[in-house]
C-alpha cells in the first residue's frame, strides 16, 4: 500500500512538473507575441498640476485653502460643481457666488457673500464649520448642499440628491489631487 501511494506521488509531481515546464515555455511564447504597449495617464488628472481657476479668483482660493486649512483642490472641487466659476451665479435658494453661499450664512460670518474674493472665504470657513461638526467629509458635503438641518433630521442618512452632490464633488476633488 505504502509502495503505491509512493509511486501515485511520484507520478504526480512529475506530471506537475512536466506540466510547469510547458505552461512556462507557452508563457514565454504568448508574451513574445504580444506588443507592449505604454502605459496610459490616468484620466481625469491634470497633467500640469494645475488647479483650473480662473486666474482673477486664484487668490481667493489660495487664501481661503489657507485660512481654513482645506486642500486647494476640494474648494475647487465644490466651487465647479457649484457654480462652474460664475462669480455672479443666483441659486432658486438664493445662494451666490462662486461657492453659492447664502446671505445669512455669510452674515453670520461676516462676509459679503456678493464679492468673489469674500464669498470663497464664506465657503471655505461654512464648509470648515461643518466638517467641524460632522467629523465625516461626506456629511460636510451632504450638509453644505442641503443645509444641516436635513442632515440631522436624516439622523445622518443621505438622500439620493445629497449621495449625488457627494459624489460629484469628490469625484472633481480627486481628479484635482494634487493641484496647485
Amino acid at each position: 500500500m505504502r509502495t503505491r501511494l509512493l509511486i501515485l506521488l511520484g507520478v504526480a509531481a512529475a506530471a506537475c512538473s512536466v506540466a510547469v515546464a510547458a505552461g512556462a515555455r507557452s508563457d514565454r511564447s504568448a508574451t513574445l507575441l504580444v506588443p507592449h504597449l505604454p502605459a496610459l495617464p490616468a484620466t481625469g488628472r491634470l497633467a500640469s498640476n494645475r488647479c483650473p481657476i480662473p486666474s482673477r479668483f486664484r487668490p481667493a482660493f489660495t487664501s481661503a485653502a489657507n485660512d481654513t486649512g482645506f486642500q486647494l483642490s476640494m474648494l475647487v472641487a465644490v466651487a465647479q460643481v457649484e457654480s462652474r466659476f460664475v462669480s455672479t451665479a443666483v441659486s432658486t435658494q438664493d445662494a451666490r457666488g462662486l461657492l453659492q453661499v447664502m446671505p445669512a450664512t455669510g452674515a453670520s460670518l461676516k462676509l459679503n457673500v456678493n464679492d468673489p474674493t469674500t464669498n470663497v472665504l464664506a465657503g471655505a470657513r461654512y464648509l470648515r464649520l461643518l466638517l467641524d461638526r460632522y467629523n465625516r467629509t461626506d456629511l460636510a458635503l451632504a450638509a453644505y448642499n442641503a443645509g444641516p438641518t436635513r442632515i440631522d433630521a436624516n439622523h445622518d442618512v443621505l438622500g439620493p440628491i445629497s449621495m449625488r452632490y457627494v459624489a460629484n464633488v469628490e469625484a472633481r476633488w480627486s481628479a484635482l489631487a494634487g493641484c496647485n
